[in-house]
């Protein structure tokens, strides 16, 4: 391998990742309590990133591969596992504040310092040989199934909050962390392939430090992205994931005391007042509109309808926007998509042309001709 190709491709990874990691360590965020998870979660990135810098610098100004091949491989090993888990860890606390424990904490750094030990037994006291190469095959695979399971418990938090924002949201709250999906699965490919790579020969190895490169200019974007939306989402998820324990004695409550058995007429009522076009609507609105139990009309809804309350209350949108078209002509696109409760002209031009198959101007046009 050209040691220049290799010095390059460290240099420019090397440069991003200290940038990176300063950032998130030392910038700061709005003058909020509630961004204090954020910043938390942050500052972990941060340290993940500084991390793998200290681990570039060493190839960089010491080309310990090029030195001690095995010392290297140790040590690329034992900084993944470590840094596997402060990844997981900051994006995970993101969508679960109380994630990050103690014990948790504990528990991980052990798994690491084993990991570590038996990983340094294998390549520095084991001899070369088919033994050597086993033991270096156990660790990879410990390795990889370490951090599947780290990103599974991640995409469980995601899923677990698109279900909630779903349930009780109007408005397309998920998109807003779509990205930690998209990170997710792009963080488990290339951490198996980093582990897989440190074993290329040498003149493949810059195509292990390249690839790292739009992988973390992508992290660092979606957190930067993230800061716009993140009081929007952490507020969501607050007024639901208490809602439990606040209202338990409500949830318990027989179906027939609290006018449960006029709830289709409640909604005909409603959905013929067009109360759905209210901007940023919630179930809790719509709950203590009825004077009932939320948790009770969540479940009736995805019941009765089979789709959860955000898509439920899109479709009424929708066809509420589908009467303006066709009725005001002289109405401009964006004054119908804001008249029907979208929050967003781009995200109701989204949605309207998901179901229709046409933008809203066409499916105008193409309503006129027909009529």
């Amino acid at each position: 391998m050209s040691h220049l190709i290799y010095g390059y491709s460290l240099c420019v990874a090397l440069s991003l990742m200290l940038f990176f990691g300063f950032y998130f360590l030392l910038a700061k965020t709005p003058d909020k309590a509630i961004f204090g998870n954020y910043l938390r979660s942050r500052r972990i990135m941060g340290a993940a990133l500084l991390l793998l810098a200290a681990n570039y610098s060493v190839h960089f100004f010491f080309e310990i591969r090029f030195v001690n091949i095995n010392a290297a491989i140790l040590m690329n090993l034992s900084t993944y596992f470590l840094c596997y888990w402060l990844f997981s860890s900051a994006l995970t606390s993101l969508l679960d504040r109380f994630y990050l424990t103690r014990r948790r904490f504990v528990s991980h750094i052990c798994r690491w310092l084993l990991f570590t030990v038996l990983s340094g037994v294998v390549l520095l006291w084991l001899p070369e040989g088919p033994g050597q190469k086993t033991g270096l095959i156990v660790m990879a695979a410990w390795l990889i199934v370490y951090g599947i399971l780290l990103a599974s418990r991640l995409i469980v938090a995601y899923r677990r909050a698109v279900r909630i924002f779903d349930d009780t949201h109007s408005d397309n709250i998920a998109a807003y962390i779509r990205w930690l999906s998209i990170f997710t699965y792009w963080a488990v490919i290339f951490g198996v392939g980093c582990g897989l790579l440190t074993f290329l020969p040498d003149r493949y190895i810059y195509v292990w430090i390249l690839s790292s490169v739009p992988f973390y200019i992508y992290l660092f974007c979606s957190y930067m992205n993230y800061l716009l939306f993140y009081e929007q989402v952490e507020c969501a998820l607050e007024s639901e994931m208490a809602e439990p324990e606040s209202s338990s004695e409500e949830v318990a409550l027989p179906v027939d005391i609290s006018g449960y058995g006029d709830m289709p007429k409640k909604l005909a009522a409603w959905i013929d007042a067009h109360g759905y076009v209210q901007p940023g609507l919630t179930i809790r609105d719509l709950a203590e509109l009825f004077h009932t139990n939320r948790t009770y009309l969540s479940s009736y809804i995805n019941s009765t309808y089979r789709v959860p309350f955000r898509v439920w209350v899109t479709g009424l949108r929708l066809e509420y926007a589908k009467r303006l078209l066709s009725e005001f002509s002289e109405r401009t696109i964006a004054e119908i998509s804001e008249a029907s409760g979208f929050l967003s002209l781009s995200y109701f031009t989204k949605v309207f042309t998901e179901k229709e198959g046409c933008s809203p101007a066409r499916w105008r046009r193409l309503d006129s001709d027909a009529r």
